[in-house]
């Protein structure tokens, strides 16, 4: 793997079936995904205004707080090459470093362990007013690139070849097909963070 990823943080996600509106190259069941679009998320704060969690273990006390079956806990890192645009299309939609949380870890470009986790593969996915759409949630995306670029999802609903999905993102981007909602998509890699490592201290 191409090393230089940033942590973006942890997400509390269900996994989902895939909807009648949604592609149907993709599995029935079982998708993964980081956007509300498509799954349920938790909420750090009980306003529900950041659903990004800082570290692996504040994650796993949301998901057993939460009450609810079929949580997961994601572990999100971009390619910090990718982080320069994000941070600006994240600011143009509101969000600046100063409000902490995602846009503060991206700036600071802590390394995001790869190998904390379970690779599952990686998303396309874009910032729009405060939420992040995936290529899965607006229509007719996922067979666009795969007609232009012969990338496809596998396993989960992601793009397990990295390469393939960092080409798929750029076409994506160059392609304006995501207007009006998604201007710049990037190829976020997703962990599945095991819950033998998450134990808080004492």
């Amino acid at each position: 793997m191409e090393p230089g990823y940033v942590l973006a943080g942890y997400r509390v996600a269900t996994r989902a079936d895939r909807h009648d509106w949604q592609d149907v190259g993709l599995p029935g069941a079982g998708l993964v995904s980081m956007s509300d679009c498509v799954v349920d998320l938790a909420s750090v704060d009980p306003g529900g205004w950041d659903d990004w969690f800082a570290s692996p273990q504040e994650a796993e006390i949301a998901c057993e707080h939460a009450g609810r079956p079929g949580l997961h806990v994601l572990g999100v890192g971009f390619a910090a090459a990718d982080v320069p645009g994000l941070l600006a299309d994240i600011a143009d939609g509101g969000w600046d470093t100063s409000a902490g949380s995602l846009p503060e870890r991206l700036a600071r470009r802590e390394r995001f362990p790869c190998d904390s986790g379970r690779r599952l593969g990686f998303e396309l996915v874009g910032f729009d007013s405060g939420r992040w759409h995936t290529w899965t949630c607006l229509g007719g995306l996922v067979a666009d690139v795969y007609r232009a670029t012969g990338v496809q999802p596998g396993p989960w609903g992601l793009i397990q070849d990295e390469q393939g999905a960092r080409r798929a993102a750029q076409w994506l981007t160059d392609s304006g097909l995501g207007d009006p909602k998604v201007f710049l998509w990037a190829a976020a890699l997703l962990t599945d963070t095991p819950r033998a490592t998450l134990q808080t201290e004492e």
